[in-house]
């Protein structure tokens, strides 16, 4: 069901001095912030040769990063993205595994402007899930 890992994420507490280091320090291509009012967050991409790194900054006080910030105030690994071709049929099969899906269970649009779905960490190890439909 799922395909290439899309990207990592990882909540900051500064958006700027990080992406700064990736650019900077470890030589990686980064993109221009962009706001993600629907999410609430500005995320910024790594373009890394294999996959992505997607840093997350909190837009508002009412974004989900606020709160993972509060409890890791230096930042760390917020979560992981597979690519699934058909999110709707995963999103079904997933549920009729016993997983649960975040929300509504219906879609967002996503950063990269495509449909996403996120997993509850307690049904993967621990690990908070985002799917993305390619």
């Amino acid at each position: 069901m799922i395909g290439r890992l899309n990207h990592v994420a990882i909540a900051v507490p500064d958006l700027e001095a990080a992406a700064a280091q990736y650019r900077d320090t470890l030589g990686a291509k980064v993109n221009p912030p962009q706001d993600e009012p629907d999410h609430g967050v500005t995320v910024v991409f790594i373009e890394l040769p294999n996959t992505k790194i997607e840093l997350l900054y909190p837009l508002g006080d009412e974004s989900p990063i606020k709160g993972f910030l509060e409890k890791n105030p230096s930042g760390g690994i917020h979560h992981i993205c597979y690519e699934v071709e058909d999110i709707l049929a995963a999103r079904d099969q997933l549920r009729a595994a016993g997983a649960r899906v975040l929300g509504s269970g219906e879609p967002k649009i996503g950063a990269h402007g495509k449909p996403v779905l996120f997993l509850h960490p307690k049904d993967f190890t621990g690990t908070l899930v985002e799917l993305e439909q390619v």
